[in-house]
This record gives structure tokens, sequence and C-alpha cells, in this order.
């Protein structure tokens, strides 16, 4: 019983389970699967691939085949192709040549316009009479050209209004300098009253259709590709056909399936056209990757043997592991991350150390903690002292003001000038730390009204705000005390008749970044910034360090010349805030 419990038994365990084992899966049971497995989904791949393609051909006859019933479907061409028949056209009056004309001639136009660029051309030969072309290109048929002895008129003809599916041939009856190929449905058109032959009509469709469809397929080995006819010859091939291969072609019309020792040949029937596709797949192929699996067999089987090896690189991990986990909290701790944890099963000295150190961390943390929300709540404090300031000679002038329109009977103005202070002493003491830009705005207006109780027409404003930006938040009370400076030290102190000052709050692109402008200007006496006491930079400096509170990356400059007014440009970026 202590046996079980040795070392000497795990070592056991772990040679069985790591080196035996794999080594039997490996030389005998793996190699035999793999192969199995690799012919049955090479064969269900091919076939599912054989049906795909089967059936994209099949969809393109069918598209043909409805094309050569389009006749039927308008009674304009079909009375046309009756009076052609009748032989009645050359005696007809000018209105009944003139329709059918127009019917074999503008019709068939009009059907070949909404069908697959990839079908070339439309033919009509009438019984009696001269054929019609339509095609999607400027060609025309060779004059004189006799089209009742050629073999697909014979095929369509003897059809008997039957679908029927030509093979590859020359479409030499186009008036072109190189014939082409192409590959066709006729059918020969019968007059539905008296059964009487009146014309037959062919589809000409490009054969790089059949190239186009049978090149988007790809096996898992090396093929050829070949579509047969129903005569047995080919149509398409993907690449030369070697002679071994031609030979076997004929008889896929009574076998589906043909192996040798290079290749695997299957084939599939395409309906209606009783043609047939057939793929050759290489065995030569096939067996090198059965070859491989059976290389990788043996590099598995040598890998089994490095196990033993791993084995002692294991035991001797299974000591330096507890330390080096327990380092890993310590960095963990030394970048910040509190939140690790020393966890190992059981009661030994390394659990009892991993213990002691979680101990350790968590009363760490708990200090940090403290610190962490102590500091918050002094900044939390001075944020909120700063945001309270109000200059108190501000409303020592605005009070005056009040006393000198109370002294001049203008009740009205006073009225308004006791609301909008009302107003913005409510907004003041709002328990709300931020507000909008458009009404931070809006308290600068009344602000500025009650500064003209002071100054009367020696001080214009004006304020606006763009409507993308009237919406981004900023701290409450952010602005005024910049406004308050340029009255202080730019309103004051001139001698000039009238003094402008101007706030503007707009969205735009600084160093292809989206930001947020605001642009607090004075046409007053200004000042030399470098030279200014500390008395006229606490407004400024109340305002850069609650806006740095709010946003970290936002940037506030200041210029100013004497005589020359002052520019406060504050610039908040978007990134953080959705407009």
């Amino acid at each position: 019983m202590r046996f079980f419990q040795t070392l000497r038994f795990k070592l056991t365990i772990l040679y069985l389970l790591f080196i035996v084992v794999p080594f039997v899966i490996s030389a005998f049971a793996l190699p035999s699967y793999i192969k199995g497995m690799l012919m049955r989904e090479t064969q269900k791949l091919t076939i599912s691939t054989m049906n795909a393609v089967s059936k994209n051909i099949e969809t393109y006859l069918d598209d043909l085949v409805r094309l050569s019933t389009m006749p039927y479907l308008n009674d304009d061409l079909m009375s046309a192709l009756k009076i052609k028949a009748n032989n009645t056209y050359e005696t007809a009056n000018d209105y009944i040549k003139l329709t059918t004309d127009r019917a074999l001639k503008g019709t068939l136009p009009q059907y070949l316009t909404n069908t697959r660029p990839d079908i070339l051309s439309t033919l009509i030969v009438p019984v009696k009479g001269q054929a019609y072309l339509t095609s999607k290109g400027s060609i025309s048929l060779k004059p004189d050209f006799i089209f009742h002895t050629q073999d697909w008129y014979q095929q369509a003809y003897n059809g008997d209004g039957q679908a029927v599916f030509i093979s590859s041939h020359p479409q030499d009856y186009l008036n072109l300098e190189s014939v082409p190929q192409a590959f066709s449905v006729a059918r020969l058109i019968k007059d539905p009253d008296t059964r009487r032959p009146l014309a037959v009509i062919m589809a000409d469709a490009d054969k790089k259709v059949l190239e186009k469809i049978a090149s988007d397929v790809d096996f898992n080995v090396s093929s050829i590709v070949v579509i047969l006819d129903q005569s047995g010859n080919t149509l398409y091939a993907n690449q030369t056909v070697p002679e071994e291969l031609k030979e076997q072609l004929s008889s896929f019309r009574q076998k589906d399936q043909y192996e040798s020792n290079n290749y695997l040949g299957i084939s599939k029937k395409i309906s209606p056209a009783d043609w047939r596709i057939v793929v050759f797949l290489s065995n030569q192929e096939k067996k090198d990757q059965v070859r491989w699996i059976y290389i990788v067999a043996l590099l598995l089987t040598a890998a089994a043997l490095l196990v033993t090896f791993g084995v002692l690189i294991y035991f001797t991990r299974w000591i330096v592991k507890p330390f080096k986990r327990m380092n890993h909290v310590m960095h963990k701790v030394k970048r910040g991350d509190l939140s690790e944890r020393y966890t190992l099963p059981g009661n030994d000295e390394f659990a009892q150390l991993g213990h002691s150190l979680n101990s350790m961390v968590s009363r760490l943390d708990e200090l940090i903690n403290q610190e962490y929300l102590a500091k918050l709540a002094q900044q939390d404090a001075e944020y909120r002292a700063l945001q309270s300031q109000i200059q108190p000679h501000f409303l020592y002038n605005t009070l005056n003001g009040f006393i000198g329109l109370n002294r001049e009977g203008r009740a009205k103005e006073l009225e308004t000038a006791i609301i909008s202070l009302s107003y913005m002493m409510r907004y003041s003491l709002e328990p709300v730390h931020e507000t909008t830009l458009e009404k931070e705005l809006d308290i600068l207006r009344k602000y500025c009204m009650l500064q003209q109780l002071r100054f009367d027409d020696r001080l214009a404003f004006q304020i606006d705000c763009d409507p993308d930006a009237a919406s981004f938040p900023i701290p409450k009370l952010l602005l005024q005390p910049l406004v308050e400076n340029c009255i202080i030290h730019g309103v004051e102190p001139a001698d000039k008749e009238m003094v402008s000052v101007s706030v503007r709050a707009r969205r735009r692109e600084r160093d292809s970044q989206d930001y947020i402008e605001i642009l607090v200007k004075d046409d007053g006496v200004g000042f030399d910034p470098s030279a200014s006491n500390s008395e006229d930079q606490i407004g400024l400096s109340n305002v850069r360090t609650r806006l740095t509170m709010s946003y970290p990356d936002a940037v506030m400059e200041v210029e100013s010349r004497p005589g020359a007014g002052t520019t406060i440009s504050i610039y908040i970026p978007t990134k953080e805030y959705s407009l």
C-alpha cells in the first residue's frame, strides 16, 4: 500500500502514460486511422464538389432551355413567325411587314438584354425566309448562309419541339474573321394550333462559362476535370488528358468510377443534357500523403522517447515552481496589481509561505485603499473650494450698480439686473460640479449684462457657441473668472471709449485630433504675462487647475501684449466624450 504513494510508482505511471501509450497509438493505430479517414474525406469532398459543379452547369443549361422557349411567350413574335412560314410576308401590306420585322428584330434583343452575360447570341431561322440574329455585340450573319443543311439545324428539327443540346461547334454563320466555338441549346418552334414547323431557335453560350465553373472547384490533391457531351466527346478539360485516361473516357457512359495505380476517376451525370463531368484524382499524391502520415507517426514515437527527459525536468520544476509563482505575485504587487494571490493546495511549507504572502498583500492593499480614498476626499474638497470661488468685489460692484439704478429711477432695469444676479447665485450654489457649454455661456451673458450696469457704453460683449459644441460638459463657472479678468485688467484701466469682450466656443481639429476650442478675447490694455504679479494670476491659476482636474489632456494658452488686448485659448480633446 505504501508503494502506491512512492515516487517510484508515480514515475512508473508517468512512463506508461507519456511513453508507452503514445508509442502504441503513433506506431500502430494512428497511421491506419488517418489513412482511412483521408481516403473517405477525399472521396466525400470530390463527390460533393462534383455535385456542386453539375448543379451549376445544370442551372446554366436550364437558362438556355428557358431562352429557347421565349417565342412561345410573345404573341407578336409567334404571329411574325407564322407569316414567314405561310409565305405571306412578300404579299402582305406595309403595316404587316413592319410589325413582322419589328417583332423579329426588336423583341429578341429585349429578351436577350436580361439574360446572363455569357449567353452570346440568339439565332432564329424561319423555315422560309431570312434568319435573324440577336447578340450583345455588333455582329451580323454571313449573307446567303445555308442554315438548313447544318447538323445542329437537323438535330433541332428532328427534336420535334424538344430542347436539343448541341455540343461544341463553330459559329461559322457569323461574319467574323476568326470562327469562335460555342455550345448551344436549339429547339424547333411549332405552331401551337396546327403543329406546323415555324422556325428553329438556337441560343449560343460561350465555352468559357464551363471553364469558369470548373476553375472555381478545388480538391485536396491534383486533379483533371473533364466535361463530356452526350456523344462522349470532350467539351472542356482543365488540362491535357493523358493517353491512359483518354481511352477510359468513353467507358464512363456505363460506369461511374475508375481506378489505376496513377489515377482515381469519378463521374457524375449532368441533366438534362446527358453530359458527364469526370474528375481524375492523383493516386500518387494520396500515397505521398499517407507516407507523410507514417513519417509523422515515427516523429511522434521519437518525441515520446524525449518525454522521459521531460519527466526529469518536470520534477525539477515541481520544486522550483512554487517559488516562481510567489515571485510572480511579488512582481505584480511591485507593478501596482494587488489582485494576484498565491494558491497551492495542501498544508506544507510552500502552502504556509503562500498564505503568509497573501495576508501581507491583502493588508498592503487595504492600507493603499485607505490612503487612496483619503487622497480622493482631499482632492474633492479642493475641487469644491476652487469651484465655489467668486470674486467678492464683483458682488460689491454689482450692488453699487443696483444702487445707481435705484437712484436714477430705472426700476425695470433694476428688476432685470436683480433677476440676473439671483439666477447667477442660484446657478453657483447648485450641488453639481459640471454643466454644459451652452449653460455656462448663458451665465456669462448675464454676468456681462450686470457689468454693463457699471461701465455703460464702455463695455461691449459678444458670446457665441456652435450647435455641435453646445452639449459638451465642462466644470461649472470655469469661464467666469476669465471674463472677469478681461474686465478688471482690460476694461477698467482702458482709456478707450469702448472695449469689446468676446467668448467663442466651437468644435475643430488641432494636430489631427478633434477638440473643443474656447476663445476668450478682449481688445483692452493687455498685460505682460511674465511681469504680472501673483494676484493677477489667481483667476487664471484657478481655471487651469480645475480644467486639468476634469480633463488632464486639456491645454490652456494665454497671449497678451500691453496695448494689444488679451486672448485666452482653451483646447479640450473630445476623445473621451461623444457629442
